[in-house]
C-alpha cells in the first residue's frame, strides 16, 4: 500500500458482492444438470417436458406411436409409467412423436433411456419434414436402470419433426421415459451465458471514497487495474516465440496459460531412442516462468499409430512397456511441480496404437504410473468431437464418462487427480449440444478444460469462433480454456488469430482481444465516486490493484490490491481504511 500525504486522510470502503447481470422478461431459466449415474427410477422431465406431449407416459399412449414398424407398450414397474419398443427389425425402430419446429431457435433435449440387455448406444433422432436428419445425443442404455440422455440441435427451418429413438441392435428393446424438447429464443440463450458469467466469474465491487472524519468524497478518481485474472485463458504456444518479440509481447499482453504444440511430446523429446533432448521445452519453460504464464503438459502419450515414432513401432510389446514407463517417469519427474496438469494419454477413445501392443489396461496403466511419479498434478483425458460432433458414435459424452471410469476405477487409481479435456476442433458448431454435453460431463464431479480450441477455415470462422468461445466461457463447469493458434514454420494448425509475421491481428484476433475485454480479463476499469462517495463496477475474478486520488488532493495518491472472488450474497461487506 502506498499513501502519499495530502489534505485528506481518504478511506475505501470495499464490498462485494453477485452482480444480477442481463435477463429476458419471462425467460425460462436454462437447466445445467444431468446425470452419469444409472438409476432405479427416472427423474422428473426437465421443464415439464417442454413441447412433447405426455412426456412422464402417466396418460397412455397418447401423443405417442410407432416408428419403423416397432411395436409399442405402455408398462409399469413399481409405480413408473414408460414406454417400450420392441420387435424391432431395424435400427431406427421405435417409439415417436411429432413435434413442430421454429426456424432460429435452440432446443435443448433430455430422455431417460434402459434397454432390455446393458451396453447398449441409443441415439434420439429427429427427422424434418423436408427429410433433414438431426442428432440430438446419444447414452449408453444399461438394463435394470435408468440413463440419462441429454442433448441438442438449433432449428435451420420451421415445420414438423418427428422424434424417434435409434440403436444398431436390433435384438434390445427400447424403453423410454421423462422425455423433454425445450426451445429457447436467442436472447433467451444469450440471457443464459450473461447470468451465468455475472454469477461464476464476477462480482459487483462497490468502493467508498470517505475523509478521516467518515464524510464521503464525491468525485474522487479511482482506478482499478487487474493484475491477474482467476479464470486460466490462454493459446498453444511454439518455439518461435523464443527468438520472436512481437509473438512474445502479442502472447503475453493476451494470456495467462499456454500449452506447448510438440515440444513435450515424445516424438521431439526421444527423436532416437535413448537420446532424449528436452532442450527445447526446457527454454519455452524458462520463458513462461519469467511472465508468469501457467502452462499445461502436454502430452505424455498419444494413442494414434501415425504419430508413434518408428522405433517404437517396432518394440515388442515387452519392450514397448519398458519404454513407455521409462519415457513417463522422465518427463514427468523432470517437469514435476512445474506444470498445471498432464495430458497423460491423448485421444485414445479414437485410437488404442499402445492398447494393441500392451493390452486393454495399457491407458489404465499408464494413468497410474503418472499417479506415482506426481499425484499432485493435475491428470487430463484429451480427446476430440466429443462437444464437437454429435455423430462421432467414438466419443460421446456418454463414451468420455465410461473410458473415465475405466481409468479412475483401475487398481491404485483412486486416488488420482482426474480431470477432463475437450480438444474442441470444430467445423460447424452445435451450440445447444455443446452446452448440454458439457451439462453431461459434469456429472462426473472433475475439472473440465476446453484445451485446443479452434475451427475449420471457412466464410463463417470468425462468427462462429465467437459463438464457442460465449458458449464455453459462460458454463459454469468449465474452468480454463486454451486456443490452438500457435504460429510453426508452415503457417497454423488450422486458425490463425495473427498474421505471424508483424503479429497484427487478423479478424480472429480481434474476436480474442473483443471478448478478453468484454469479459474483463486484461485491462483497466476507471471513474469516479458519486455524491455519496460510492463507486460500483463488475469485476471478473481475479487480482486488482485500486487507486484513488481526490481533486481537492490532488497529490494524494492511495493504491490498494485487492482480491476478487465468488462470494455468498449475504457476506458481509469488507472495510479496508487507508490513514496517512
Amino acid at each position: 500500500m502506498k499513501n502519499i500525504g495530502g489534505r485528506h486522510n481518504l478511506l475505501l470502503l470495499l464490498s462485494t458482492f453477485f452482480f444480477g447481470g442481463f435477463e429476458v422478461l419471462n425467460a425460462v431459466p436454462y437447466d445445467y444438470t444431468a446425470s452419469a449415474e444409472c438409476l432405479a427410477n427416472p427423474h422428473k422431465p426437465q421443464y415439464g417436458g417442454g413441447v412433447i406431449v405426455n412426456p412422464e407416459l402417466n396418460e397412455g399412449l397418447k401423443g405417442w406411436s410407432s416408428f419403423g414398424n416397432a411395436k409399442i407398450q405402455h408398462r409399469e414397474s413399481k409405480g413408473n409409467k414408460f414406454i417400450v419398443a420392441l420387435g424391432r427389425n431395424q435400427q431406427h425402430a421405435s417409439v415417436s412423436q411429432k413435434v413442430s419446429l421454429q426456424s432460429g431457435k435452440l432446443y435443448t433435449f433430455s430422455a431417460w433411456i434402459q434397454a432390455s440387455k446393458g451396453g447398449v448406444p441409443v441415439t434420439a433422432m429427429f427427422k424434418t419434414g423436408s427429410g433433414t436428419y438431426m442428432r440430438a445425443g446419444s447414452i449408453v442404455a444399461e438394463s435394470n436402470c435408468w440413463s440419462m440422455l441429454k442433448g441438442g440441435f438449433p432449428a435451420s427451418a420451421s415445420g414438423p419433426a418427428e422424434l424417434y429413438f435409434e440403436s444398431k441392435d436390433t435384438s434390445v428393446e427400447i424403453w423410454v421415459d421423462s422425455v423433454s424438447l425445450q426451445p429457447f429464443t436467442e436472447e433467451e440463450w444469450k440471457s443464459h451465458q450473461d447470468q451465468s458469467i455475472a454469477k461464476i466469474r464476477k462480482s459487483n465491487v462497490k468502493i467508498q471514497a470517505v475523509d478521516k472524519q467518515g464524510k464521503p468524497l464525491a468525485n474522487a478518481k479511482i482506478s482499478i487495474q487487474q493484475k491477474s485474472p482467476t479464470f486460466p485463458f490462454g493459446c498453444s504456444l511454439t518455439k518461435y516465440v523464443l527468438k520472436n518479440t512481437a509473438y512474445q509481447n502479442w502472447f503475453l499482453s493476451r494470456f495467462t496459460v499456454a500449452t506447448f504444440g510438440d515440444e513435450m511430446k515424445w516424438y521431439s523429446t526421444e527423436n532416437t531412442q535413448g537420446h532424449e533432448d528436452y532442450s527445447m521445452a526446457d527454454a519455452m519453460l524458462q520463458f513462461t516462468k519469467q511472465h508468469n504464464i501457467a502452462v499445461r503438459g502436454h502430452n505424455v502419450f498419444w494413442d494414434d499409430p501415425f504419430y508413434q515414432l518408428g522405433w517404437v513401432k517396432s518394440l515388442s510389446p515387452q519392450q514397448l512397456a519398458s519404454a513407455t514407463q521409462k519415457r513417463l517417469n522422465s518427463v514427468m519427474n523432470k517437469y514435476k511441480g512445474q506444470l498445471i496438469g498432464w495430458d497423460v494419454v491423448n485421444e485414445n477413445l479414437h485410437f488404442n496404437f499402445f492398447e494393441s501392443k500392451m493390452g486393454a489396461n495399457a491407458s489404465a496403466l499408464f494413468y497410474n504410473w503418472a499417479i506415482r511419479a506426481d499425484a499432485a498434478t493435475t491428470l487430463f483425458l484429451n480427446e476430440y468431437n466429443t462437444i464437437e460432433e454429435s455423430a462421432d458414435e467414438a466419443t460421446t459424452p456418454a463414451k468420455y464418462l465410461r473410458k473415465l471410469k475405466e481409468m479412475r476405477t483401475f487398481p491404485g487409481n483412486e486416488r488420482g487427480r482426474f480431470a477432463i479435456g475437450l480438444e474442441s476442433h470444430f467445423t460447424t458448431p452445435n451450440i445447444p449440444y455443446i452446452r448440454s454435453s458439457i451439462d453431461t460431463l459434469a456429472a462426473a464431479g472433475v475439472p473440465i478444460w476446453i484445451t485446443e480450441l479452434d475451427v475449420a477455415n471457412g466464410p463463417k470462422q470468425t462468427l462462429y469462433l465467437e459463438q464457442i468461445l460465449r458458449e464455453t466461457y459462460a458454463h459454469p463447469h468449465i474452468q480454463g480454456i486454451v486456443l490452438w493458434a500457435g504460429p510453426t514454420e508452415k503457417g497454423c494448425y488450422r486458425m490463425c488469430l495473427t498474421d505471424n509475421i508483424n503479429f497484427k491481428n487478423l479478424p480472429n484476433g480481434d474476436v480474442v482481444d473483443k471478448l478478453i475485454h468484454e469479459w474483463g480479463l486484461k485491462g483497466l476499469v476507471s471513474g469516479t465516486t458519486d455524491a455519496k462517495g460510492f463507486f460500483e463496477a463488475s469485476l471478473s475474478h481475479g487480482d486488482y490493484e485500486v487507486s484513488i486520488t481526490h481533486p481537492t488532493s490532488k497529490s494524494s495518491s492511495l493504491v490498494q490490491r485487492l482480491n476478487v472472488k465468488p462470494t455468498a450474497s449475504s457476506q458481509k461487506p469488507l472495510f479496508l481504511k487507508f490513514s496517512s
